[in-house]
């Protein structure tokens, strides 16, 4: 079983490519001072595991680099990948904030840096600084929304090709728009995003491979690029 990886040892935010544009970014130069103070950032390997489903909340982790892939499971061993964090994203902090057990595991996809902050040390901060509320109500919004998103995606499809379109038009509308269409790098393994969409790899497979017989989508290596959203939408029922 893994356990929760041990943060030691802490870096400068000044070489963060979040800079300026993460959610502690920008305080007020005493908030900075004390924010710095405060926080414990570590490099992390492919797999590592950041805290566990039902864990004490010990604190936030703010993800610079890499992804984090957040998930539940259920007695009978199920995974349901619930979302894959990107840098600049809070993780933990719904626990964190109201002092209930972690919701999620959360695991490193690629080698990540990430910043951990204790919780007694956040609601400190918070107090003393209420500047940086602006930064986590926006955070437990956009949470929220991908929440909302998960669940259009699993309980209002009825078919693993809309459950999987869903999720593709999702990652497409956070890639790159080019003249051949929608752009995007797949975070995924075939077994992994089965786990998205509560089926299995070899339907996730087949669907693959149906919509690039129709045309609908183009697979080059981890690239993938839809060429026409609203084909893709309209072959499944106006995903």
């Amino acid at each position: 079983m893994k356990i929760p990886y041990v943060f030691e040892q802490s870096h400068d935010c000044d070489t963060c490519k979040l800079n300026k544009d993460g959610l502690f970014c920008n305080l007020s130069f005493a908030a900075a001072k004390e924010f710095a103070a405060i926080k414990y950032s570590s490099d992390y390997p492919m797999g590592s595991v950041l805290f566990t489903e039902h864990g004490d909340p010990r604190g936030i982790f703010i993800l610079c680099s890499g992804q984090v892939k957040l998930s539940v499971s259920s007695s009978g061993g199920k995974t349901l990948i619930m979302r894959i964090a990107k840098p600049g994203d809070i993780l933990g902090l719904t626990a964190t904030m109201s002092g209930i057990p972690y919701e999620a595991n959360a695991e490193t996809l690629h080698p990540c840096r990430a910043t951990f902050i204790r919780r007694s040390d956040l609601l400190r901060f918070l107090t003393t600084y209420p500047e940086a509320y602006q930064a986590i109500v926006g955070q437990l919004s956009s949470q929220y929304t991908s929440a909302c998103q998960q669940l259009r995606t699993i309980g209002l499809s009825t078919s693993a090709h809309e459950k999987l379109a869903r999720l593709l038009l999702h990652w497409s509308s956070e890639g790159r728009v080019t003249q051949e269409g929608a752009q995007f790098k797949m975070p995924l393994t075939h077994e992994q995003i089965a786990e998205c969409v509560g089926s299995t790899r070899e339907t996730v497979t087949r669907t693959l491979g149906d919509f690039r017989e129709k045309h609908l989508l183009t697979i080059k290596g981890a690239t993938m690029m839809i060429p026409n959203r609203a084909a893709l939408e309209a072959a499944v029922g106006g995903a």
